[in-house]
């Protein structure tokens, strides 16, 4: 049961940057962790969204759980451009570090590495968990906002600890999920972008539609975690707008 908020590590821009530079980015980042903190229960690190170079999830959600032990941290783990030696090191390493949950994706392709490692996302989840590191932490998949069940049974077959959605725009999507997964004890953490003129590129690109919760996104969000128990607040381009909608849950 938590209201989790998700951030971007910083972006490593092409050429040459400082370690100072970046240690500067990272400390800009942690600053608005430790200020929207008091308004949800958990934070989720993203892993190189689009493909785009960022400072790696690992790190930044060792940094996070050492200064807010008490917050869930999960991040997202890209298995496209890893193999399972490497994937079965970072989750040895986020046991270790008691980080309370991995969303395994496929991830998008990066310009650095174009290559796919041809690893599947349920099978990372099945191989992970036959070796025992799911008794030791939590392992997420990714869903679609109106999933076809028939065609995600390899996911639920995985036995992940449940499903973090790609943005949703209405509760009926919610409670159709809820409705068909929760039953089989499965957590279902729906994602909602916050309607800002900030995120207005974010909503195009995903072709959402938020006219529904446009005018209240703190009522929506409230009927979101009443529905599914869970729910997942983004918003890429708008930290102050997320931080006053937090406030008012």
């Amino acid at each position: 049961m938590a209201i989790i908020y998700e951030i971007n590590p910083p972006k490593i821009p092409d050429g040459e940057i400082s370690d100072d530079e970046i240690n500067s980015l990272v400390e800009k980042l942690l600053q608005r962790v430790s200020d929207i903190s008091n308004f949800c229960d958990g934070i989720h690190v993203t892993d190189s969204v689009l493909g785009t170079k960022r400072v790696s999830a690992l790190s930044i959600g060792r940094l996070l759980k050492s200064i807010h032990p008490n917050l869930q941290i999960t991040i997202s783990m890209r298995v496209r451009d890893k193999d399972m030696n490497l994937i079965k090191h970072l989750t040895k390493e986020s046991i270790e570090l008691k980080l309370d949950g991995i969303l395994i994706l496929k991830g998008d392709p990066s310009k650095e590495n174009p290559t796919d490692s041809g690893l599947i996302p349920s099978q990372v989840v099945k191989e992970l968990n036959e070796l025992g590191y799911g008794n030791k932490i939590d392992f997420f998949l990714s869903l679609p906002s109106n999933p076809n069940f028939e065609k995600i049974q390899k996911k639920i077959v995985a036995k992940p600890k449940g499903f973090m959605t790609q943005v949703i725009h209405s509760t009926e999507q919610v409670q159709r999920i809820s409705n068909e997964l929760r039953p089989k004890g499965l957590r279902i953490i729906p994602c909602v972008l916050l309607p800002s003129d900030k995120n207005n590129n974010s909503a195009k690109f995903l072709e959402l539609d938020w006219s529904n919760y446009k005018e209240n996104p703190s009522n929506f969000i409230k009927q979101i975690h009443n529905i599914s128990g869970d729910v997942l607040v983004t918003s890429p381009n708008d930290f102050t707008f997320a931080k006053e909608t937090l406030m008012k849950i």
